[in-house]
Formats: structure tokens, C-alpha cells, sequence
């Protein structure tokens, strides 16, 4: 299960980006998986508390923006594929070997609390940091 590998990674960047900002708490993590990443979902979630154990981001939840298959189709411009076995433009049937969006694995922000007295939560952190294995 190569996605407990991923999460590992995935806590690795989030726990430095809140240590540089001087974060000691994150609440959640904003993730962007493409339908072609190659990363099981269910895996990852469950792999995600795992890796968070210990760490800043103990408790949080991770989101999952999936991504669908987006191509550009040289007669009819940019569509999503319906199903990704057959890089065919649903529309014209044209070859579409032109990916635009479906391999992401990236954080897009992650989501902390500030240790002020007033406990007020602040604005999500953005920072799009790619994941690697």
C-alpha cells in the first residue's frame, strides 16, 4: 500500500509548512487528487490518521478535491473524459493524447488554529506544495 508511503509525505510537508509559520495546531488538510495519480482515496484517508500520529497535524482531517480527466481535444478544445480507459474527446471522437488536469497530488491549504486566548480560528494557510512519493 504505497499510500500510507504518500501520507507519510503528504504530513512531512504539512507539519514543516506549519512549523515555518510558526503553527502548532492544524485542523485540516486540502488535498488535490487526480482521477490518474494513482492513488487510492480510501487508502489514503485511512493511511492519513496513521502518519498523523504525534505530529501538529494529530486529529485533522484530510479533504479530497477529486480531479476528473481533462483533455484538450484539438477540434472541440477542453473536455472531460467520461470514462479513463479511452483518451477519445466524448464529443467528436477525436485521439485526445493532450492531458490538462488529472495527475495532481498536491496540498492547495491547510486549515489551523491560532494559540491566541481568544481561540478565534484563522483564515486556511495556502500553500501548493507537490507531492512526491
Amino acid at each position: 500500500m504505497h499510500e500510507l508511503s504518500i501520507a507519510h509525505n503528504l504530513i512531512q510537508i504539512a507539519s514543516a509548512a506549519a512549523h515555518e509559520e510558526g503553527i502548532s495546531r492544524v485542523t485540516a488538510v486540502h488535498l488535490k487528487l487526480g482521477a490518474l495519480s494513482g492513488v487510492v482515496k480510501d487508502a489514503l484517508l485511512f493511511g492519513y490518521d496513521i502518519a498523523a500520529e504525534g505530529t501538529v497535524l494529530e486529529g485533522s482531517k484530510l479533504v479530497i478535491e477529486e480531479i476528473p480527466v481533462i483533455v484538450n481535444c484539438p477540434n472541440c478544445g477542453q473536455v472531460e473524459l467520461p470514462n479513463i480507459q479511452r483518451f477519445r474527446c466524448p464529443n467528436c471522437d477525436a485521439i485526445t493524447p493532450e492531458m490538462i488536469h488529472g495527475k495532481e497530488l498536491e496540498i492547495s491549504a491547510l486549515e489551523y488554529e491560532e494559540d491566541d486566548p481568544g481561540g478565534v480560528e484563522s483564515p486556511p494557510l495556502i500553500k501548493a506544495e507537490e507531492v512526491k512519493e
